[in-house]
């Protein structure tokens, strides 16, 4: 059986402004949607398709977006980020 290409499943990540104020991290596009002329311009009307169908379901809607950005990379060594404090006694 053949391997899955990793490319056609892989998501990027972006963080989303939206004309409220108010942030959302974290969320996916296929990255099989991107990189084009347009670049991750294609990125935007699929978050805002996501916003709708979210919208629809919970009865809130989101407010428009304002800005897009990729989400920036986690450090290799430490997967769960700069913020984790490390457990234990003192």
């Amino acid at each position: 059986m053949a391997m899955k290409s990793r490319a056609a499943s892989a998501f990027v990540m972006f963080d989303v402004i939206y004309a409220d104020g108010t942030r959302s991290s974290n969320r996916k596009v296929p990255a099989s949607a991107l990189g084009g002329l347009e670049g991750d311009e294609p990125a935007r009307g699929i978050i805002e398709a996501q916003d709708r169908e979210i919208a629809a379901a919970s009865g809130r809607p989101r407010s428009d977006v304002s800005s897009i950005t990729r989400t920036p990379p986690r450090p290799a060594n430490d997967p769960a980020g700069p913020e984790r404090k490390p457990k234990g006694k003192r």
